[in-house]
């Protein structure tokens, strides 16, 4: 007898092998469905494997058969010993196969996750890059329109440095220039309007050099007292030097209806502090005189030092806002070491530039107060406005 072992994807096909080799005759002993092992199941089906038997032919002799029975078992023994030889073989194919595969997926896996975190981490910088172009850009912008109204470039720096600290990555341009207009505002501070004294008369000295305005601005500020406010003032003048410049404050106190003296010395403006102590105002202009003139400068720090016990007093540096950024430094600096002040900038309709205002505003730290811009007594004067010049030095009309 043969008994021999076959394989197919079914058991008919492993049959029809055996059929093939044996002949029709065979005899199926066993039949058993094979799985595949490991991560091959996934890319290979099961098989099929069969053990037929087949009775050898009469006319072989005894002797022969008796061979044939005795080497059957042998052979048979030697090609399951071989069949399972190459399953062997196979099996640590297929593992090392497996191990193979799967190292090339942990690795396909893994670049597969570090793509998608490239991806992310690639759109994270393209955003904080559009939004840092965005931010550059409009610094840029903002910096080029302070420039042309001649901002000190200092000052625009700590400006926008200040805006970016409190700014998020992905702002606006509408949200950068809000932020920039908010803090040019502040950085203006609320204008200081003159008020009444909370006891007395209050003594305001308009002080700074010749031809910015004084006279004019004075008038301008006692005519709306008188006029509007229904307030007591009182016109001095201790500018003996220009007699035109008496003469027209003179004519201003006549047209108000209100008292004006001209004054040489200390003693004198004591003596008119106590004549007009009942009153609201009293207003004193001065001689305009050159930042490097020390004796005038002097002779104003007496007057002014004179009655600061006796009464509640200002002083107002007036300036041109046409002026050289350059001498408006020199001159604020000269009467910085006379006394405290606050700022009045004239002649606001002489300039297309309004970068002047800031930069004395920072360099002095000295409050705004008024602006004026013609020479119409008592329309041409206001109070400082932060958020119109910001408007102005940011581009706006």
């Amino acid at each position: 007898m043969i008994i021999k072992k076959y394989h197919g994807k079914t058991e008919s096909d492993a049959l029809s092998l055996a059929q093939k080799e044996l002949g029709d005759c065979v005899v199926l002993m066993n039949s058993k469905e094979i799985k595949q092992k490991g991560l091959m199941r996934l890319f290979k089906s099961s098989y099929f494997e069969v053990t037929v038997a087949k009775e050898e032919e009469n006319s072989v002799s005894e002797r022969s058969y008796e061979k044939k029975k005795e080497e059957s078992p042998k052979e048979d023994t030697k090609e399951k010993a071989t069949f399972l030889m190459e399953e062997k073989k196979i099996e640590e194919r297929l593992s090392s196969l497996e191990v193979m595969l799967e190292k090339q997926m942990s690795k396909s896996e893994k670049a597969n996750e570090e793509s998608k975190a490239d991806a992310v981490a690639k759109e994270k910088e393209a955003g904080k890059e559009e939004s840092s172009t965005e931010l550059s850009n409009t610094f840029a912008m903002v910096t080029s329109m302070l420039k042309e109204n001649e901002v000190d470039e200092q000052y625009i720096s700590s400006i926008l440095d200040e805006v970016k600290k409190g700014l998020k990555e992905d702002a606006l341009m509408e949200q950068i220039l809000s932020n920039i207009y908010q803090r040019m505002i502040l950085r203006f501070g609320k204008a200081e309007k003159i008020v009444p004294a909370k006891e007395g008369v209050k003594i305001l000295f308009f002080v700074g050099t010749t031809g910015v305005g004084k006279t004019t601005t004075i008038a301008k500020i006692a005519s709306q007292f008188v006029v509007e406010d229904k307030k007591k003032v009182a016109l001095l003048t201790a500018d003996t030097f220009r007699i035109a410049a008496a003469e027209q404050l003179r004519t201003y106190a006549n047209i108000l209806e209100i008292p004006f003296r001209v004054i040489y010395t200390t003693e004198e403006i004591i003596e008119a502090v106590e004549n007009f102590k009942e009153f609201d105002y009293i207003l004193v202009d001065t001689a305009g005189h050159s930042q490097y003139n020390d004796t005038q400068r002097e002779t104003m720090t007496e007057y002014v030092e004179s009655i600061r016990a006796k009464a509640e007093t200002e002083v107002f540096l007036v300036l041109a806002a046409n002026t050289k950024y350059k001498d408006m430094l020199s001159i604020a600096d000269s009467y910085k070491k006379m006394t405290e002040y606050k700022l009045i900038f004239t002649k606001m309709d002489e300039t297309d530039t309004y970068g002047n205002l800031l930069n004395l505003k920072l360099y002095t730290g000295a409050e705004m107060s008024y602006i004026t811009c013609g020479q119409n007594v008592p329309d041409d004067i206001a109070s400082f406005d932060a958020q119109s010049i910001v408007k102005k030095l940011l581009g706006g009309k």
